[in-house]
């Protein structure tokens, strides 16, 4: 993404090829629609700007929308929230702190690492920029895989989930769990467009995986705030766990991922077997060796 300009018209391209005309509150129209979605000059006309002022904003123009016109574009294309925190990043309209080369190295403070740990009985994970892997603690190693293991300029959760077998049969919504992954990282790359390590990530991604490149030409973003996810894991069988995010104040890089169960369900069950199941030299469980609690 080291254009804005391009990625700008790409984006808003694809997100008005996926609304709806008749949803949009368009009255029948008797031409033939040679492209899915709205055309130009109904976008321009459901966010109340001229047809030529739309066009050359797609173009990458060197326009500067004000507020009030980048929330009627928001509300013309039916933007979720991700949708139009990315088209503000774009657009240049937000407040966002600048992010740029040279920034200091992904390190988490003693604190945190402890306060991970000690949250012992469920998986918990620490995403940085570009989703690098920071930390997990011994539940997350024993639920996903232990990332420790990962060379640390690979230790990155996309790149996991793309480049390895082991998400595949791990996830069972294993295309959702990779299309969000491709999604929050667009919304990560529109925040700074000239972070070198997040367009290399990006171009190995595209190169190495056909998926991934795939999903990434649909330009759709995604800020993960809360969700599930379905796993057949090896040892403790099928579960559903639920996630929610903590950012942590004074320090946005970085996001806490907590991942638990509904109290007495199977899947709870699941990890609290999982839990009993002693860790290997390379901190994934050994099969076999969990002993029955009462």
């Amino acid at each position: 993404m080291a254009n804005n300009s391009r990625e700008l018209g790409d984006f808003l391209r694809k997100a008005r090829s996926q609304v709806d005309p008749e949803q949009a509150g368009l009255p029948p129209d008797s031409r033939v629609r040679r492209v899915p979605g709205l055309r130009r000059e109904e976008v321009a006309r459901l966010a109340g700007v001229s047809a030529d002022y739309y066009a050359r904003l797609e173009q990458g123009r060197p326009i500067a929308p004000s507020p009030g016109v980048v929330a009627a574009l928001c509300r013309a294309l039916g933007l979720d929230e991700a949708g139009r925190t990315y088209l503000h990043t774009l657009l240049g309209v937000t407040a966002a702190p600048s992010r740029r080369h040279g920034r200091s190295a992904q390190r988490l403070r003693p604190g945190l690492h402890q306060l991970i740990d000690a949250l012992d009985g469920e998986p918990v994970l620490v995403l940085g920029r570009r989703s690098d892997v920071l930390a997990a603690n011994r539940m997350a190693k024993a639920l996903f895989t232990d990332f420790d293991q990962i060379p640390v300029r690979h230790r990155n959760y996309a790149r996991w989930m793309f480049l390895s077998e082991e998400p595949r049969s791990l996830f069972v919504d294993w295309e959702d769990q990779a299309r969000a992954a491709v999604e929050s990282l667009r919304l990560e790359a529109g925040r700074d467009a000239d972070d070198q390590a997040t367009n290399d990530l990006i171009a190995e991604l595209r190169g190495k995986s056909t998926e991934f490149d795939h999903w990434w030409e649909e330009h759709r973003v995604h800020q993960r705030t809360h969700g599930s996810k379905r796993l057949h894991h090896a040892l403790v069988g099928e579960l559903t766990v639920e996630y929610e995010t903590l950012t942590l104040p004074g320090d946005p890089d970085k996001t806490v991922f907590v991942y638990t169960a509904e109290p007495g369900s199977s899947s709870r069950q699941a990890l609290d077997l999982l839990a009993m199941w002693p860790l290997t030299g390379t901190g994934t469980p050994r099969a076999g060796t969990a002993q029955a609690h009462d």
